[in-house]
């Protein structure tokens, strides 16, 4: 199987007609997406997820991209997928990680990193393609297909999306307990004008980015 470098663009229809094709052949097929490129601090954490048919085909559809859902059905469909047959793993990448190979390469390490993981929970899992959000971010070791808007269009990554924001905003939460002067648990590491005055009172913490601006300069000022 080919893998694709480049990222496509799927209707809803599409997918399903894809997926509907691949299980017919008998591959299984797993959804990875991520949550956290954007923010100044914390990791980036990646989900990888596989559906069971009953959850990935239902009409309407059940999931969909995690930013369009509020906190509270964001954790309903959480629950939902712990307890009605999915299967899923995470993956992360840490500050340091982030700042040692550029947020590209940090998402695709989580990204295998989850797909590792789902392997290791799952031990008779095969794995024989990956749909991924977004453009390409290069080899994650299993053929796999690039999806521009995918959360959007692609149930399976759709699911992912919903994974990864939830672990990821519960570690922000946890976070704020440690380090309380820079109301993780509200913006999640963003870079809301709360959390840049936080930055310029307190300084970065030891899990922001020191990669990312403003927290490079914050950290290193100019000198006069």
């Amino acid at each position: 199987m080919v893998m694709r470098v480049r990222g496509e663009r799927w209707t809803y229809e599409e997918a399903l007609a894809w997926l509907r094709q691949w299980m017919e052949a008998g591959l299984t097929v797993v959804g990875i997406d991520e949550a956290g490129r954007g923010p100044l601090a914390g990791p980036v954490v990646a989900a990888a997820v596989l559906l069971p048919p009953h959850l990935l085909f239902v009409d309407p559809p059940l999931f969909h991209d995690s930013k369009r859902l509020n906190h509270e059905e964001r954790e309903q469909l959480f629950r939902l997928l712990k307890h009605s047959g999915a299967l899923f793993a995470i993956g992360k990448a840490s500050p340091a990680e982030i700042d040692r190979l550029n947020i590209r390469r940090a998402t695709a390490l989580a990204m295998r990193r989850a797909l590792k993981n789902l392997t290791k929970r799952y031990p008779s899992l095969r794995v024989d393609m990956v749909l991924v959000d977004g453009d390409s971010l290069g080899d994650l070791d299993v053929p796999c297909r690039f999806i521009v808007g995918g959360d959007a269009t692609c149930p399976l990554i759709s699911a992912a999306s919903i994974v990864a924001k939830v672990v990821r905003d519960r570690l922000m939460v946890a976070y704020d307990k440690r380090y309380p002067h820079y109301g993780f648990a509200q913006h999640k590491g963003y870079p809301t004008s709360q959390h840049l005055e936080a930055l310029r009172r307190f300084g970065p913490s030891p899990i922001h980015r020191r990669s990312f601006e403003p927290v490079r300069s914050l950290e290193h000022p100019a000198s006069p």
